[in-house]
């Protein structure tokens, strides 16, 4: 036997307010089908007055424990991954934390901007391995359009706002049984060297204030492809299984061209990949969450199924993170 982190139950959470690219159209210069075309995207959901990264993680992480089954004080570690936190300190999921009324236990924030749940994923793995905690609420949350530059129709036009929340808790498998539920292997990486590719242009120790996103694209766009498909290898090599034991490929939202190009590097049918950027855009740390739960609300994903979890964010981080649900 041994522990494991099993995935209990998911929530997920959107501003009230959706905006098409046809209303994006009136904002900047730019047309549904230029968006369309190179990225999927056709509606993205912005945070209004009242809501914030704290409001909609806690609505998303209500909703992982009602699907869970799950009282909020069994709860003792919170991890929250943003790059668009409340505040500056203290962390967003002390925020959550009190909000759900688990106070005492272990709450911290994460930064690995896009990549961040799945590094928020395998710090809360971690912890439940070696019995630092029994329940864990992971989360990714983020309210983007705050940092935007709104007259920059290359990268307004890209991101949204949203969260999405698992509840992990802690459970003795027979590891030998392949149909053994939880988290199965990780593999997590970063190079700074590549900072100026894709970053926000401010903070409290630079300039004094929060900043604004910069992206050069076409560049991030190669490195996507060719990290995503380098680590998912990894953790398959690192896992046992192959691309084919794979149900379901649960992708960062970024952009369609880097869903389908990394799935076709793994030889993986795009019928297996889980893909919500055309609705919600790409919500940075929130959006592997919330394409996860919204196919387990859609039936796609059932109790059984094997799997990956993968994004890859600025500065560089990326990772990958195998599940049997």
């Amino acid at each position: 036997m041994t522990l494991r982190s099993v995935l209990k139950g998911s929530g997920s959470a959107l501003p009230k307010r959706a905006v098409s690219n046809a209303e994006m159209a009136t904002m900047v210069d730019t047309t549904d089908e230029w968006i369309v075309e190179r990225t999927g995207i056709r509606n993205r959901h912005i945070a209004g007055e009242g809501e914030t990264t704290a409001t909609l993680a806690t609505e998303a992480a209500r909703k992982a424990l009602a699907a869970a089954g799950v009282d909020a004080s069994r709860v003792d570690l919170i991890v929250l991954a943003t790059a668009t936190p409340d505040q500056t300190f203290p962390a967003t999921a002390t925020i959550v934390q009190h909000n759900l009324g688990c106070n005492g236990g272990i709450a911290f924030d994460v930064a690995a901007v896009c990549s961040g749940f799945l590094y928020a994923m395998a710090t809360a793995d971690s912890m439940i391995r070696t019995g630092m905690a029994k329940c864990a609420l992971v989360i990714g949350a983020e309210t983007f359009s705050r940092i935007l530059d709104w007259e920059d129709r290359t990268t307004c036009v890209l991101f949204g706002d949203g969260a999405g929340a698992i509840v992990l808790e802690a459970q003795d498998v027979d590891d030998s049984d392949p149909s053994a539920p939880g988290i199965i292997a990780t593999r997590l990486h970063a190079d700074g060297a590549h900072n100026e590719l894709l970053y926000v242009d401010g903070g409290p120790s630079t300039t004094g204030t929060v900043g604004k996103l910069r992206m050069r694209g076409r560049e991030v766009f190669r490195h996507a492809v060719t990290n995503l498909a380098n680590v998912l290898t990894e953790v398959l090599e690192a896992s046992g299984q192959a691309s084919g034991d794979i149900d379901w490929v649960v992708p960062h939202q970024a952009n369609l061209r880097i869903l389908d190009a990394t799935a076709r590097k793994l030889g993986l049918p795009s019928e297996k990949v889980i893909v919500t950027v055309d609705r919600h855009a790409n919500t940075s740390a929130a959006s592997v969450p919330l394409a996860y739960d919204t196919a387990v609300q859609d039936g796609r994903i059932k109790p059984g199924d094997l799997v990956m979890f993968e994004a890859m964010g600025g500065g560089f981080t990326w990772g990958a993170c195998l599940a049997r649900v």
